[in-house]
């Protein structure tokens, strides 16, 4: 099982980065690192993402569960749960502001040797944390 993750201490409250996240992410993914972004952000709905990581592939995705303001998971990957990619979204409040925490955990028979060909995630998984914190301490 390989997982990638990074968490930001955010001058701003829940319900703010809550809407960064779910509703200007989607409408300017640019910022992100996510190159386009199609769908919107419900319980159970299915979105396409394309990623700077890979501009030439989409990613479809279902938002597998969704707590708002806390917790939102995306899941997708291959048929019969051969590869599943799951990213955990999580916003907890904090003295003076919130946390945001981002996780993705790769799973199945074939995660060994998919992660093997990936290129390494952290990068762009520190500039979606920064751009999430920039753009909720703007108000």
């Amino acid at each position: 099982m390989k997982q990638v993750e990074t968490e930001i201490e955010i001058a701003a409250p829940v319900g703010r980065v809550w809407q960064v996240l779910t509703e200007d992410m989607p409408r300017a993914p640019e910022a992100f690192g996510i190159t386009r972004f199609e769908g919107r952000i419900a319980d159970g709905a299915r979105i396409k993402i394309w990623s700077e990581v890979a501009p030439e592939r989409a990613f479809a995705l279902t938002v597998a569960e969704l707590e708002a303001p806390q917790r939102m998971v995306w899941r997708g990957g291959m048929p019969l749960g051969l590869f599943t990619g799951t990213r955990t979204f999580t916003v907890t409040e904090r003295a003076g502001g919130s946390r945001f925490a981002m996780r993705e955990v790769f799973t199945g028979p074939m995660a060994g040797l998919i992660t093997r060909s990936m290129p390494d995630l952290r990068p762009s998984f520190e500039t979606f944390a920064r751009t999430l914190k920039e753009k909720a301490e703007m108000t």
